[in-house]
């Protein structure tokens, strides 16, 4: 036990010199402030377009023409000064007057028709934005055209009650982009006919090439240990005294293994915020909390975080460009099982998952709608609901024809064994925890589950680029605008991982199947984005969340509770559940120097 406590011991000081280490290197001259930050994995892009992941480096340096506010979730100006509907159908944007991009060439209405008409609207892009300015039954895109230097107006084939919220960046959202650096990209095709701008400003560009309106820019990027910002200069905001925006000088990301390391360099003092990403665990919060005062930092409590947490099956029964089956036909037929999914949900113990992975600091979640969100539809208000029940559970298998053996395996009627593969990202230790729950817990229903962590790059390519998967736990961002969810749950949606369809950039695939609960949905989030009466609005999503809740393409698990743990010299952070990223003033936040 005494050389355990040793190793131990000598491998916490080896951590804690090496993040020291890395740290002392990204130092400068003229830093007056810094703050350093940590994520659990690489970027996949520095194009804001192409970027289909969270967290990402776009938070801090891309922004729209609006933003959503953190603290109540109203839409709020942003490169854009105001807005003015002309009937129903005109929608005109007036641009902040001197805005620059941060190579100091004047950020114009040119750059936002360019990014709509050029970039978000080319089908020929592969960009899950897209998917949430599609109008009506046809899906026609808005018309973009340029009006004066700093206006630009969208019109619209018919009224679209979401346009305006569609216009935020957001966690994941695109932002207003540079035509000056990238029109050429845009213009010009490779062999197979697609934009070399699908290629562009790729994690191999140099950080000096990149052109941003946030903000931060990259400064330095060192794959597998960190990513540095510096302030950019020509961001437009400035505080009520005058000063420029943003005040702390320089951010470091470090880019750390585990949420465990994460925890261990917040202790140790090498980190000033810790679950600003994903909300902090509910294991962590005790053993923080009696360090409060000692480490001068302070936990912060927002309420329910609105990102949603699930487990989903692979629902595609396409073929790929080789004509095979993206999922084995037999496992195939037991994921388009309505019964198999509702048996899986029911057999997940969700209270047990509370009471021991989150220490009781989380609720179970049902709808894909964020809690925060007008339109949330609640169990009490008829949402359908899975309470765990092993012998509810059996009875489903067993109606839809399943069978068990001598020694308690569940067989499909065809003899074979019920088993599959769960993925999700390696390194998320609450997320791993919560795949071997998930496996132990489908065992009592005779159901073997080989549980996989991988790489989060390798897990996003397989669920939207290769489909080859089973089933996968990750997570979702959230929000007030159920619209904003359309890339996910509309079934022409670029993130629509259950039953993903063609994409452009992307080789063709065969026999691909939309069930008629999917068109359901479709017709629904056709009808809410056109719907301007919100009592009407509200019915129509409460209709979508029955039915996503009664097909369980995705299965909810739980409510988080958003929880950071914040150095006590970092102030004014507006800390709240309700933005998927905690830090979504970044801007106006500093960082003050201890005496």
């Amino acid at each position: 036990m005494a050389k355990r406590l040793l190793l131990l011991g000598l491998m916490l000081v080896m951590a804690i010199a090496l993040v020291s280490c890395r740290l002392s290197t990204v130092s400068g001259q003229g830093i007056r402030s810094q703050l350093v930050l940590t994520t659990l994995q690489d970027p996949k892009t520095f194009n804001p377009a192409l970027n289909q992941e969270f967290p990402n480096v776009f938070m801090f340096t891309t922004r729209g023409l609006t933003a959503e506010s953190g603290e109540t979730g109203e839409v709020v100006p942003e490169l854009a000064e105001s807005w003015e509907f002309l009937g129903d159908r005109r929608l005109v944007f007036t641009l902040r007057s001197g805005l620059k991009w941060s190579d100091g060439t004047p950020l114009t209405a040119e750059d936002v028709v360019f990014t709509y008409r050029d970039v978000i609207f080319n089908e020929k892009i592969p960009i899950d934005d897209r998917d949430g300015f599609r109008v009506g039954e046809a899906g026609v895109l808005p018309e973009v055209r340029q009006l004066s230097d700093r206006q630009v107006e969208f019109v619209l084939p018919e009224p679209f009650a979401p346009i305006v919220r569609a216009t935020a960046a957001g966690a994941t959202g695109i932002g207003i982009l540079p035509k000056h650096a990238l029109q050429d990209a845009v213009k010009t095709l490779d062999s197979s006919g697609n934009p070399l701008f699908n290629s562009t400003w790729g994690t191999d560009t140099d950080p000096t090439k990149l052109v941003v309106n946030g903000p931060y820019q990259v400064e330095q990027y060192r794959p597998g240990e960190r990513i540095v910002f510096r302030r950019n200069p020509h961001y437009w905001r400035r505080d009520s005294y005058g000063q420029p925006l943003p005040y702390v000088d320089r951010i470091v990301w470090q880019l750390s293994e585990s949420t465990d390391t994460q925890l261990l360099q917040f202790r140790s003092g090498d980190l000033d915020v810790v679950g600003d990403v994903r909300p902090l665990r509910p294991e962590y919060f005790s053993l923080l909390k009696r360090e409060e005062k000692r480490g001068k930092f302070q936990i912060l409590i927002g309420g329910p975080w609105s990102g949603t947490t699930f487990i989903s099956f692979n629902l595609n029964q396409a073929k790929n460009d080789k004509g095979q089956p993206f999922v084995d036909p037999i496992k195939s037929r037991w994921f388009n099982t309505l019964e198999f999914r509702q048996a899986i949900a029911h057999a997940i113990d969700r209270p047990r998952m509370i009471t021991n992975l989150y220490r009781g600091i989380s609720q179970p979640q049902d709808s894909p709608i964020s809690v925060q969100s007008p339109y949330y539809l609640s169990p009490e208000q008829g949402l359908k609901t899975y309470d765990y029940d092993l012998d509810k559970a059996r009875q489903l298998l067993l109606s839809a024809g399943f069978q068990y053996n001598a020694a308690g395996e569940l067989l499909d009627a065809e003899g074979n064994r019920v088993r599959f593969t769960l993925n999700t990202n390696a390194g998320n230790e609450l997320r791993e925890a919560i795949g071997a729950q998930i496996k132990t817990d489908l065992s009592k229903i005779g159901v073997q589950v080989d549980f996989s962590p991988i790489a989060f790059q390798t897990l996003i390519g397989r669920l939207v680029n290769s489909r080859d998967w089973d089933c996968a736990l990750i997570g979702f961002t959230g929000g007030v605008e159920p619209h904003s969810g359309a890339n996910l749950w509309t079934s022409g949606g670029g993130f629509h991982l259950f039953n993903l369809g063609p994409q452009p950039g992307q080789p063709p695939i065969t026999d691909w199947v939309v069930s008629d609960w999917e068109r359901q949905i479709d017709q629904l989030f056709k009808a809410g984005a056109r719907e301007l009466d919100e009592a009407k609005r509200r019915d129509i999503y409460g209709d979508y969340q029955r039915i996503a809740q009664e097909q369980l393409p995705v299965i909810h698990l739980v409510h988080e509770i958003a929880l950071v743990a914040v150095r006590d010299r970092v102030q004014g952070l507006k800390y709240s559940g309700l933005p998927t990223w905690g830090l979504w003033n970044i801007q106006e936040i500093r960082v003050e120097n201890e005496g």
